[in-house]
């Protein structure tokens, strides 16, 4: 199997209920995997863009143009996020024997401004059948 970036995530929590954050993002190509409301009266949501990239740099990129030119009251939103993280996945494998990529310091300037962090998931080989991990929809 090869190694290969699947997507990138974004996962917010927040105190408010955040119905018209993704009501904006939505409206802009950044879709809700799902939004829903804990026990403890916080909202977790996690977003991902329809197009498919080739990297986690022009996926992220794409993200960012969406929330920085969202509206105040969407911004404010944003801003009482006690979580706004950008989780790269990547399916793991064995070859190629070295793999890598990156993000720019323009990028990673942007995810410093809006007060996002980083995260990375990578979903390996399931060894007991040989198959690749399932993909996300």
């Amino acid at each position: 199997m090869s190694i290969r970036y699947i997507n990138t995530d974004l996962d917010l929590e927040c105190p408010n209920d955040l119905s018209s954050l993704a009501k904006d993002l939505e409206a802009r190509g950044v879709f809700a995997l799902h939004i829903e409301q804990a026990k403890e009266g916080h909202w977790f949501a996690r977003f991902e863009t329809e197009e498919e990239y080739i990297d986690p740099e022009t996926n992220i990129a794409a993200m960012l143009d969406v929330i920085e030119s969202a509206e105040d009251s969407i911004q404010r939103l944003w801003r009482e996020c006690s979580l706004r993280e950008f989780n790269i996945g990547y399916d793991c494998g064995d070859e190629p024997w070295a793999f890598n990529q990156g993000l720019s310091n323009a990028t990673l300037k942007r995810l410093a401004e809006v007060g996002a962090t980083l995260r990375f998931t990578l979903y390996p080989e399931d060894k007991t059948t040989g198959e690749e991990p399932a993909k996300k929809p």
